[in-house]
């Protein structure tokens, strides 16, 4: 994350100065990556070349990186972290001595620099801190042709979890999608292959239409008996594939109820999906 923003920022006119990391060998890599000149430098030695810092670790490294620097000598300037699940809290040893601290976090996800540098444009970005933070995490913002969203500290596990149930459930929930086809006798590779026009198609009315235009399904339609089959045939997967179903198929009975769908229907589903066919 760090080497694609670096580079893409670089790129668009900001001034990348120093690349840290906890590795020399890293740091000459990531600096190189970025391009431009950028140096690579220890973590303790960046307060000697910059007033302004974006810090992109592993979440659990934040505080740490935060206390070094306060320690080499920043005591000014701006301190920014691409880290969704907390706020500009994970800054604080620098907040106390006097730098002015925020958030930067983008709601995409990167496997890779290269791959980065491709996606990072345009995406949404959560944004909050101290106004000097917040003033240039919207500068990068604009930048990257991104979108703001201004995420208080308090909300940021609301958020993150939204996220977390946008992108990582989505791979849990396709991922037993191909496992139930693979007992239904039908190969992986077959499966992804057969369910991608699907779930494309899906996702793709979901954000275009909003959720419950874009609903369609045995639950929409009131089916109790189809599902009440479907919960005869989980009942013999393993309990987790069987439990989303049942999660996810209340998630989805709400939305329906808000299209119209009529009570005596909802009721009848949701009385499967809460109780259902007992194991054994």
């Amino acid at each position: 994350m760090g080497q694609a923003l670096g580079r893409l920022l670089r790129e668009r006119g900001e001034s990348i100065a120093v690349v840290a990391s906890r590795s020399p060998e890293r740091a000459v890599e990531a600096a190189a990556f970025v391009g431009g000149g950028a140096t690579a430098v220890s973590y303790a030695e960046i307060p000697q070349h910059a007033t302004r810092v974006l810090v992109a670790v592993p979440d659990d490294a934040i505080c740490d990186v935060a206390r070094v620097l306060a320690g080499a000598g920043m005591h000014r300037g701006t301190a920014l972290h691409t880290c969704g699940a907390r706020g500009p809290e994970a800054l604080a040893a620098l907040a106390a001595v006097g730098v002015a601290c925020g958030t930067l976090h983008p709601l995409q996800t990167v496997a890779n620099p290269d791959e980065g540098v491709r996606v990072l444009p345009g995406v949404a970005f959560a944004i909050d801190g101290a106004p000097e933070a917040a003033a240039w995490a919207e500068r990068l913002v604009a930048l990257l042709g991104g979108l703001a969203l201004h995420v208080p500290a308090a909300s940021r596990p609301l958020y993150h979890a939204a996220a977390v149930l946008g992108s990582n459930y989505m791979i849990a929930l396709m991922s037993m999608a191909v496992m139930l086809m693979g007992e239904a006798g039908v190969d992986e590779a077959t499966a992804r292959r057969a369910l991608e026009p699907l779930a494309r198609t899906r996702l793709e009315n979901a954000l275009r239409l909003g959720p419950a235009a874009a609903l369609t399904g045995p639950i929409a339609r009131g089916d109790a008996e189809t599902v009440r089959g479907h919960l005869v045939a989980l009942a013999k997967t393993p309990a987790t594939v069987e439990s989303l179903y049942r999660a996810a198929g209340l998630a989805t009975l709400d939305i329906a109820r808000q299209r119209g769908l009529a009570e005596a229907q909802a009721g009848a589903i949701e009385d499967l999906l809460r109780k259902g066919e007992r194991r054994d």
